[in-house]
């Protein structure tokens, strides 16, 4: 009988670090999983948009997996979102991820550049059997990343259903979607998936509401989010709230785009943790004065990591 997986709670997704000869840092990748735990969250995240994979090598990817796992070294729970071109890209980086002991993962869609060579019209079924190939024969749980605002693609409600009907193992939804839309996805799918959602935690505690399980996040405010999530599972709503009044500025700031969040969040999960982002792989934002000033200003307001 397939186990039942059922996430709740607050995951980080790592960002990518960089040193100065544009390798991966790996002293600030460490440094991100020991904040993680430190604050006790359920697990942690490595490969999602925060942690600019598209821009990553085979070969970095599958690092970064290895290092969250050693570093975790079963603490915590490890997600690993898997994204590539083919189905046979992604089942090797899913069966490289199994090998190092992920607990659960979450596949992208295909890229724009395939989704470009199908008629519009079938490209929904072209995403549905994407998935579905992908998922065949993993026996651990599973998601999809359905975010077209984000990825370009996505699968309807009723696409969702007759795949997690078709793959035991498809039992996680990572949205990237407002509260309402959240919402209508769970009251039609909430018995057959566990939804979380991202979008850097805007809308929070109207998620929680809306019925999400939990968010997956970047790292530089998680801790936080962490605490109104711990406030409304405890039906402390209106510390929930006062909580999330806070800290909404900082998402707001980081969320313009992809681009704001992995310049800007990144710099503030930085300074928090202690250390300087030295490096920005291209094709980057650059920084400005004035908004390096605000996020400095923003990681003050939200203090140090332990």
């Amino acid at each position: 009988m397939t186990k039942i997986f059922r996430p709740a709670g607050i995951y980080p997704v790592l960002y990518a670090f960089f040193d100065t000869n544009n390798q991966l840092d790996r002293a600030a990748m460490r440094r991100q999983v020991d904040a993680a735990l430190g604050t006790g969250v359920p697990g942690i995240v490595i490969l999602g948009l925060a942690t600019e994979v598209q821009k990553l090598t085979t070969i970095e990817r599958e690092k970064l997996i290895a290092w969250a796992a050693e570093d975790l070294s079963g603490r915590a729970d490890l997600g690993v979102t898997i994204s590539g071109t083919t189905v046979e890209e992604q089942r090797k980086l899913a069966r490289y991820a199994e090998g190092c002991g992920a607990d659960w993962m979450i596949l992208q869609p295909p890229s724009e550049a395939a989704l470009a060579r199908v008629e519009p019209a079938n490209r929904e079924q072209f995403c549905y059997d994407f998935f579905a190939q992908v998922m065949d024969g993993f026996e651990l749980p599973l998601g999809i990343q359905n975010a077209p605002e984000y990825l370009g693609s996505g699968l309807s409600c009723d696409a969702i259903e007759r795949l997690s009907n078709q793959c035991p193992y498809f039992q996680l939804l990572k949205c990237e979607a407002p509260s309402v839309i959240v919402q209508q996805t769970i009251e039609r799918l909430g018995k057959k998936l566990t939804t979380l959602n991202g979008r850097g935690g805007l809308e929070l505690v109207d998620n929680l509401r809306a019925g999400c399980a939990g968010v997956i996040v970047a790292p530089d405010t998680f801790d936080w989010q962490l605490r109104i999530y711990r406030a409304f599972v405890s039906r402390e709503l209106a510390e929930a709230e006062a909580l999330y009044k806070r800290i909404l500025p900082v998402i707001v700031f980081v969320m313009q785009s992809l681009e704001t969040l992995v310049c800007y969040g990144k710099r503030i999960a930085a300074w928090r943790m202690g250390f300087e982002v030295a490096f920005d792989r291209s094709p980057r934002l650059a920084p400005t004065a004035w908004g390096v000033e605000a996020a400095r200003r923003f990681a003050r307001q939200l203090g140090q990591f332990p």
